[in-house]
């Protein structure tokens, strides 16, 4: 693309995505015009009621959703583009089976409690990666394959872990809180969540915003990497450790979302054509927008408020429909 033209993308991209956010503020059970933020935000609004659905409510909500967009986004562009997979995502380290089990293991023993549950997320998210460096290290086989062969058992593993736990959870409340997170939503979204869960996505967002080159260069073969000056192990380990920190934080307190991870890469290297910074930033930007707009639809679409994964599945099914049918002319 011609520099013009990606200014031009980066700026319609900002437009949409401002768009999103001053509409993901007004819509809700208690609506907000554009006026009352306008006046809430100066102090010209002083009402005790929008006070309270703008700033511990909206606020923290649209800005979750952007972080969590911008956060599975760029995750998922660091995934394809070191596993030279197009179609990895976070799953494909174990990251999301294991929040989802430690979540589920929270809730049958502890409750539904809001915080223990993102703690318990963070902490299967946690130790899923680390699991899948164990798993990698005792193989002393340091290649790609080696670490999507092993996200794949773990997952596997978290998934029958997490059938069992459905099987002895009561059915009255434990059992409907695992699915439903597992459906994912921004529902319970405050302001405290956020503020808990902020300096983790900092540090895994800056983190890979940082190596942008060594990951870029991950691309290649570990040999054509490390003729490149590339230290492969350990811009790998800190790739996939800065990844982790991102989505657990993420999805710690969201629940699992689906295909974002996966589509906003896929839509911003359409557009690019190319595996640089740009397109990695782009990804990020894609990635927000997608959620914003899924949340919207989320708590738009029907009387009561419906997950969140349910909306982005009808987003992403669509687009990979898109994507096979556009390799298989290339096929062809």
């Amino acid at each position: 693309m011609r520099k013009f033209d990606e200014k031009a993308v980066f700026s319609v991209f900002a437009v949409l995505l401002f768009c999103g956010v001053i509409v993901s503020l007004c819509v809700g059970k208690y609506p907000l015009s554009f006026t009352d933020i306008a006046g809430l935000l100066t102090g010209k609004i002083q009402n005790s009621m929008k006070s309270r659905v703008f700033f511990f409510l909206r606020l923290p909500r649209t800005v979750v959703a952007l972080i969590a967009g911008a956060g599975l986004g760029l995750a998922g562009w660091v995934y394809q583009t070191v596993f030279r997979n197009p179609l990895a995502s976070p799953d494909i380290t174990g990251i999301s089976s294991g929040a989802n089990l430690g979540a589920a293991v929270v809730i049958v023993v502890a409750g539904n409690s809001a915080i223990t549950v993102a703690s318990g997320a963070f902490a299967g998210g946690l130790a899923a990666v680390l699991a899948v460096a164990f798993l990698v290290r005792s193989t002393k086989s340091n290649t790609t394959s080696t670490f999507i062969l092993s996200g794949i058992i773990i997952a596997s593993v978290s998934k029958a872990a997490i059938m069992l736990l459905k099987y002895y959870a009561d059915s009255d409340s434990g059992l409907a809180a695992i699915e439903y997170w597992t459906m994912g939503s921004l529902a319970s979204v405050t302001m405290s969540k956020l503020s808990g869960i902020l300096p983790f996505w900092i540090v895994g967002f800056a983190g890979l915003l940082l190596l942008h080159r060594q990951i870029v260069l991950l691309s290649l073969s570990d040999e054509e990497a490390e003729s490149l000056g590339v230290n492969v192990r350990l811009s790998r380990f800190s790739v996939l450790s800065f990844s982790t920190l991102l989505v657990s934080s993420v999805i710690s307190i969201t629940g699992l979302i689906s295909f974002s991870g996966l589509i906003a890469p896929h839509i911003a290297r359409l557009i690019t054509g190319k595996r640089d910074f740009r397109t990695m930033i782009l990804s990020a930007l894609t990635g927000a927008f997608v959620i914003v707009v899924s949340d919207i639809a989320a708590r738009s679409i029907g009387s009561s408020e419906i997950p969140i994964s349910i909306v982005t599945t009808f987003f992403g099914v669509p687009f990979l429909v898109f994507f096979m049918l556009k390799r298989r002319r290339n096929i062809t």
